[in-house]
């Protein structure tokens, strides 16, 4: 009797595990596709693209203080040769502490303007999840599934559910 019993179980068991689909979503696509992502992306361009261009002055102002160097460099008293050497490294630990501070400024103004997206995602993957009768949903790059029998790619219904949902920008 307990030996019927334990092979029903295991029957009934077996057959709930293998119906298990598995959802999954490329969250990145999905930010970079969406309209209000494109809208984030061209602010994130142009403020890199300012930042870029701050940088690119203050590079060529060093090379420019290079060169002069080099060009002065054989007649210059050895204390003079110290400072001008001292002051092209300065400058260059400025520029690399600018580059550094504006790369911090980006990734921040990234994440800020990513997480109202990210709030007003998560539902929607929910909801899609359950119209297409997924399981599990996996974001792709964190946990990125190697197999799985039934899997469902949901990419593309969300971004389409996401700009129905959220038209502007």
């Amino acid at each position: 009797m307990k030996l019927i019993i334990c092979l029903m179980l295991l029957t009934f068991s077996f057959s709930s595990f293998s119906a298990v689909l598995v959802g999954l979503v490329d969250i990145q696509k999905i930010i970079t596709t969406i309209k209000e992502g494109k809208g984030v992306q061209k602010t994130l361009e142009k403020s890199f693209n300012d930042k870029k261009s701050v940088l690119k002055k203050e590079e060529d102002k060093i090379k420019k203080a290079q060169e002069d160097y080099k060009k002065q460099s054989m007649v210059l008293a050895e204390n003079a040769r110290a400072n001008k050497e001292r002051e092209l490294q300065e400058m260059m630990m400025k520029l690399q502490n600018k580059t550094m501070e504006f790369q911090r400024e980006i990734q921040k103004m990234e994440q800020e303007m990513k997480k109202p997206i990210l709030e007003k995602l998560r539902p929607i993957i929910d909801e899609v999840s359950k119209a297409n009768a997924v399981d599990m949903t996996f974001e792709l790059s964190a946990a990125p599934i190697v197999y799985a029998e039934s899997k469902k790619d949901l990419t593309d219904d969300v971004i389409k559910a996401y700009d129905k949902k959220n038209p502007g920008k």
